[in-house]
């Protein structure tokens, strides 16, 4: 018996099919991922330009401020690289699982959950980078809500 299952056209043709879907996934993965690289630039960007000025602080509160925005920009950017990990480890899994897909029909190896908690895994993954996004854009939100309300004093 041949190591790969001779297999008609039709049938590569439909497991190519079902591997599509699963890369117009690692597309939005990988937008995502970017989206979040560019906020963590921010992070980083911001908090480079407040502690090259803390020197100038003369005022105790301004200098109380600043540490405190220092403090929720480092809380930004942990949550920023906790999703990129997190989408980062969404799109090794769908490629993984696609692996997975093509090996189970060549090989017939019929391991349909191991394609099964693969898409769970990486969906529970996509789940996490989410959330993690969804709560630095709070954070963000907040703190420029704190710095304007502190600037109209």
């Amino acid at each position: 018996m041949p190591l790969f299952m001779e297999s008609p056209p039709a049938d590569i043709s439909h497991v190519i099919q079902l591997a599509v879907a699963p890369v117009f996934l690692l597309a939005g993965i990988g937008a995502f991922v970017n989206a979040f690289a560019g906020r963590l630039s921010r992070v980083v960007d911001r908090s480079r330009h407040l502690e090259s000025g803390m020197q100038a602080l003369g005022d105790h509160n301004a200098r109380a401020a600043a540490y405190r925005e220092l403090d929720t920009l480092r809380r930004r950017a942990r949550l920023a690289y906790l999703g990129i990990a997190l989408a980062t480890l969404s799109g090794l899994l769908v490629c993984v699982l696609i692996v997975f897909a093509f090996l189970d029909h060549f090989l017939n190896l019929d391991t349909p959950e191991i394609v099964g908690g693969l898409f769970v895994a990486a969906m529970l993954s996509l789940i996490g980078a989410l959330v993690a996004f969804l709560r630095e854009v709070f954070l963000a939100v907040r703190n420029l809500a704190l710095l304007r309300g502190r600037k109209e004093e």
